[in-house]
């Protein structure tokens, strides 16, 4: 089995930007020379996250909404206590939705459904210069 590390870089325009990594990450799996095996998509910090939707422009109105409902801006974190920095709902958002995602890839081809992208969701209140680490896995 073989093991590689890469990074993607993106930037983000602040709070609730989604963007669509999928075909980064099919890249990324295809120049790695692996053929069959697992990708690990990971997000270091604490006010990014990942997971799969359908990235069409209804679901990239919808996911911010209902983070908006589960965690709602201007309800009071403790975290603010400590930081003071009003971004108290962006760690719980990420938190909730998570910072990494495994994807199987088979002939070099990512294993995910027709409708299904891997999405990069910014839950801090300001544009951010992210890195992406990418963990290839596979023979």
């Amino acid at each position: 089995m073989t093991v590689t590390t890469r990074r993607l870089r993106i930037r983000t325009e602040g709070e609730n930007s989604i963007i669509d990594l999928s075909s980064k990450v099919q890249k990324e799996v295809e120049a790695s020379g692996l053929t069959n095996g697992i990708v690990t998509v990971f997000v270091p910090g604490s006010t990014g996250a990942l997971t799969t939707m359908e990235y069409e422009p209804g679901l990239k109105q919808d996911f911010p909404a209902m983070l908006e409902t589960i965690s709602p801006k201007d309800k009071w974190y403790e975290h603010e206590n400590t930081w003071h920095d009003h971004n108290g709902h962006s760690h719980v958002r990420a938190s909730l939705v998570g910072g990494s995602l495994t994807i199987p890839f088979e002939e070099a081809k990512l294993l995910l459904g027709t409708w299904q992208q891997i999405v990069f969701i910014e839950c801090d209140i300001r544009p951010r210069d992210r890195e992406i680490i990418l963990q290839i896995m596979g023979q």
